[in-house]
């Protein structure tokens, strides 16, 4: 009496498991005849080189050719054909000829995408909300429709893994694609991907589409959406390499950004209300960024957001002095043509840090440059007790200096009375010799007694207010005097009283 066996194959790792094995079933007990289709070629692909199934081994059976044959076709494939072979290459690991096929995928999508996106990166504003749409009705709906014909694409890539939108972005950036496009499709995919992701999912998506992003023209990428990013990356603990890239492109387009833009918070651990040390890095990287030369137009664009953010952090009773003046010094000095608003700064700070010694709030007035303060400003500060008073001195020293050459400028202009010619009447031909030159004047249908009286009056004006001005400053002057003499008064009276006791 023979015994049966019952004799078990177990594959491992067979591509598509049940359902692949079905596959090559079908394909065996049809006599090598099975339709291949867009929707099953990958998977069939992926179980003939699996198991071998070439001529030399099964004879006429022979899967990885047709499946070869079948994929040469690729370029007559339908969008959606091309679209279902990428999510089954996705969902089903291929053992050989995996990229052959990817990019045999990629050649045919790419061109197809470009030719029906014909919008050019010159003709958008990553920052826009599409297109700059003007008050035509009829332009405005051709903006939306070229929108739309750049962007229609955005939904069908959205269910690929991250490993297919890399190798699909380096395809598109290959053909000279809008980089504006892309980075929005970027931003796209990312929130999208989000819903229903897990932490640890989300970290990946944020680093690797700013992987993404680096890769392409920075001034392409929106900032805002960037700062949106960034916010979202520093919650989910991203990598440092992540961080970098985002802070640098930032950094890079920093004249952008708004000051709602950089109050971004601390991180656990850090007393600063806000984070401080960020802001610092993105000032650097849009230094760097210009290399040696940034524009005066960028340069002061970031120098009135700085003192916007200077004027916000200075209130932070956890802010370190060390910290204030790196951010009032952190731009060149030709980014401001006033220094007023870091005075006021300045005295937000000293008011919330009134304890800081006479030597931490020199220190602190360091950031200040006096030549580049109004009037106004350099009178609050000669009377503002929270101020050391040597700054004061200066202060006096520099708007002294400023009416010195504004009285030297306008003692150059000579009353108009004094002027050897007069023009009472019209059509009139005047010369005059001078050091041995001719000169000659036309006044040929022009009546200038009036812009006379008007320059005269204008002269009179600047002259009046030069003296108000000299009486401020000897009006200053005095109270510093005063106030010096008193400090030193006392002074000599503490050095005193030691003596008098012995």
């Amino acid at each position: 009496m023979s015994k049966s066996r019952n004799d078990k194959v177990i594959f491992h790792d067979f591509p598509g498991g049940a359902q692949g094995f079905e596959l090559m079933a079908r394909f065996c007990y049809n006599n090598g005849r099975i339709e291949v289709t867009p929707s099953n070629i990958i998977l069939l692909n992926s179980v003939a080189h699996f198991m071998g199934m070439a001529k030399d081994v099964s004879g006429t059976q022979n899967l990885i050719e047709q499946t070869e044959k079948s994929l040469e076709g690729i370029p007559d494939w339908t969008w959606s054909e091309i679209l279902v072979a990428l999510k089954q290459y996705q969902d089903f690991p291929l053992v050989e000829n995996s990229s052959a096929i990817l990019q045999k995928c990629l050649d045919s999508l790419v061109p197809r995408l470009a030719m029906s996106s014909d919008v050019s990166p010159s003709t958008s504003s990553p920052d826009s909300s599409g297109f700059r749409l003007s008050c035509d009705t009829r332009s405005t709906e051709s903006m939306k429709n070229s929108f739309s014909r750049a962007t229609w694409w955005f939904e069908d890539f959205v269910v690929l893994h991250l490993n297919l939108i890399e190798n699909l972005i380096k395809a598109m950036i290959a053909q000279k694609f809008s980089h504006v496009i892309l980075s929005r499709f970027l931003f796209y995919y990312q929130k999208s991907r989000f819903s229903g992701a897990t932490s640890d999912e989300k970290r990946m998506i944020v680093e690797s589409v700013a992987e993404m992003l680096f890769s392409l023209h920075w001034s392409s990428v929106s900032c805002k959406n960037l700062f949106g990013i960034l916010r979202v990356a520093l919650s989910l603990n991203v990598n440092k390499c992540c961080r970098n890239r985002l802070e640098s492109m930032i950094g890079s387009q920093l004249d952008q950004a708004t000051l709602d833009n950089l109050l971004v918070p601390s991180p656990p651990g850090v007393a600063y209300l806000y984070d401080v040390n960020l802001v610092l890095r993105f000032l650097r990287s849009f230094l760097r960024g210009g290399g040696c030369w940034v524009s005066s137009a960028r340069l002061k664009k970031v120098g009135s957001l700085m003192d916007l953010y200077i004027a916000e952090v200075a209130p932070d009773s956890c802010l370190k002095p060390s910290k204030f003046v790196a951010l009032a010094v952190a731009l060149p000095e030709s980014a401001r043509d006033s220094h007023d608003g870091i005075y006021r700064a300045m005295d937000m700070y000293l008011e919330v840090h009134a304890g800081l010694s006479e030597e931490e709030r020199m220190k602190i007035c360091c950031a200040l440059n006096y030549e580049k303060l109004s009037s106004e400003a350099c009178k609050h500060l000669a009377q503002n007790s929270k101020f050391p008073s040597r700054t004061a001195v200066q202060a006096l020293i520099s708007q002294h200096s400023k009416l010195k050459s504004l009285i030297q400028d306008t003692s150059y202009v000579k009353p108009i009375s004094d002027s050897p010619f007069s023009y009472s009447e019209k059509g009139t031909k005047l010369k005059k010799v001078e050091d041995g030159d001719q000169v000659v004047l036309y006044a040929r249908k022009l009546d200038l007694s009036s812009e006379n009286e008007k320059l005269r009056a204008h002269l009179q004006g600047m002259q009046w207010r030069v003296m108000e001005l000299e009486k401020v400053c000897r009006k200053m002057q005095t109270q510093m005097a005063k106030i010096m003499k008193s400090r030193l008064s006392s002074s000599s009276n503490a050095r005193s009283l030691p003596r008098l006791c012995s």
